[in-house]
């Protein structure tokens, strides 16, 4: 298993329990920013970049869902992280369900944000990798920042600071990831979660809405819950921080 620089930070005190904390796709470790000091209160925090983005290795693309979830369980394995909670946005929450159910061993409690099992048609995804391999990123900066925020909230800082680092996310980094996703049907391996798992959904979220967060779920083979975020689109953890962290509290302790 090749061991790759994900931009890893740590937090909180060793001796508290390991959670690990995945980010969306076009995005980097930062959309965890607003949650983090309540979880670093509690948990050993570590947090990371997918391949291609943030401060992680760029190999050249296309990427799988399993390079992304090897590289994650190699990095834990790396910083000693021998079992943790796992919560991820996103594509974290992607890499989290393939991780839960391929590497059982390391994962006690799953949380999944905003994410989708299953994310047709692929030909999307490969049309969006070429687009920003033939304009770079701002050839689709605007599209996929509607359908992260609502109206209310895709002008504040906080939104603001996510479209800079999606602008100066790789591009192929950028571009292999939208081909893991292309590729991507995580719903035979669900079966396979033990773990128990939590399934956060923005309410209003166009991107994965709130029925595939119960497609999750209902084929979890451990208990599994839903929790529906109000007034939160894609980027929950970013929108509605309050709401998020307490949530992932209740389910982690």
């Amino acid at each position: 298993m090749t061991t790759y620089d994900l931009g890893i930070q740590m937090y909180g005190s060793i001796d508290a329990p390991a959670l690990v904390l995945g980010p969306s796709l076009g995005t980097t470790r930062t959309t965890w920013d607003a949650v983090l000091p309540k979880l670093a209160e509690r948990f050993h925090v570590l947090r990371y970049d997918h391949l291609g983005h943030g401060d992680s290795d760029v190999p050249p693309g296309p990427y799988t869902l399993d390079d992304l979830t090897g590289a994650l369980a190699a990095a834990m394995e790396a910083h000693g992280i021998n079992r943790a909670h796992l919560a991820g946005l996103s594509l974290g929450g992607m890499v989290a369900l393939q991780l839960a159910a391929t590497y059982p061993h390391l994962v006690d409690r799953l949380a999944v944000v905003c994410a989708s099992a299953y994310l047709p048609p692929a030909q999307n995804w490969l049309d969006r990798a070429s687009a920003v391999r033939n304009g770079g990123m701002a050839a689709v900066a605007d599209t996929v920042l509607g359908r992260w925020f609502t109206p209310a909230f895709a002008e504040s800082p906080a939104a603001q600071t996510v479209r800079a680092d999606l602008l100066s996310t790789p591009v192929e980094g950028y571009a292999g990831c939208c081909e893991a996703i292309a590729a991507m049907d995580l719903r035979p391996l669900l079966r396979a979660i033990q773990a128990p798992t939590l399934v956060i959904a923005g309410a209003e979220d166009p991107a994965t809405p709130v029925d595939h967060a119960e497609a999750i779920a209902a084929r979890v083979q451990g208990p599994a819950r839903v929790e529906v975020v109000a007034g939160a689109a894609h980027l929950a953890s970013v929108e509605r921080p309050d709401d998020v962290s307490r949530i992932l509290l209740a389910h982690l302790q």
